[in-house]
């Protein structure tokens, strides 16, 4: 199935205010999001291996802003564990409905339950595995330790969590070098000038990413063990933090 290509900034003329996961965006998501996140199909191929590792017998497996349900089909197509739940959560309506009408077209057997809500307002509850993947910048940054926390204490002992996100860097002159090596990246995947400088606006003061130094030591203070970055490039990294 072809993918609509993303064109939401590509008329000088309109004028879409901030970011929004609306009808328009869920309607290119695929598109934009391959071509303007760099490793993005890796990311969510290892989160599927992931979860196959460690998702353990009769616990949930989260996806907290699973969008299209991207990262929630690759954990489904990888578990073996038996009596497992996915809940793959977004406050998206646009986003959900194209995400059940993808999930009823997959064979795999585990079950899987969308729920509408903010992520920070979900409880975690006996999980093994939780994944945010580029989800947590988009929540106030006063929200953000109570959300690691709550994941943290919603997860059995073993458990893990995939944090992804758009991270920005402590050394300016590194944080103006990836953010232009970003801005290559879409410029190579077909953005004109004009699409990669709307997006930008569109998304500044909703997107609000930080440091990696920033989210080690959110997840360090609620408590997990271990934590390091796994894959990264750019100003793209996930980090897995194991409890």
């Amino acid at each position: 199935m072809n993918n609509p290509r993303d064109t939401l900034y590509a008329d000088p003329l309109s004028e879409r205010g901030l970011f929004t996961f609306d009808d328009n965006v869920a309607r290119v998501f695929p598109d934009m999001i391959k071509r303007s996140v760099p490793g993005y199909p890796t990311i969510v191929s290892m989160t599927g291996l992931l979860a196959g590792k460690y998702a353990s017998p009769g616990s949930n497996v989260y996806d907290l802003g699973c969008s299209l349900g991207a990262s929630t089909l690759a954990m489904r197509q990888n578990m073996r564990a038996p009596d497992c739940r996915i809940i793959s959560v977004d406050n998206s309506t646009a986003m959900l409905e194209r995400c059940k009408s993808i999930i009823d077209t997959d064979t795999h057997d585990t079950p899987v339950t969308l729920t509408l809500a903010n992520l920070q307002d979900v409880p975690i509850q006996n999980a093994s595995v939780v994944v945010l993947n580029f989800t947590l910048q988009f929540i106030p940054r006063e929200l953000r330790d109570a959300v690691i926390l709550r994941i943290y204490q919603g997860l059995l002992p073993g458990g893990i969590m995939v944090l992804s996100e758009k991270v920005t860097f402590e050394d300016p002159h590194l944080d103006a070098l990836n953010i232009e090596l970003h801005h290559q990246f879409k410029r190579a995947n077909g953005y004109s000038e004009m699409e990669v400088a709307g997006k930008r606006s569109a998304l500044e003061n909703v997107l609000i990413p930080e440091t990696l130094t920033q989210h080690k030591q959110r997840i360090a203070n609620a408590g997990f063990g271990s934590c390091d970055v796994w894959f990264q490039c750019f100003n793209f990294a996930s980090l897995i933090a194991l409890k």
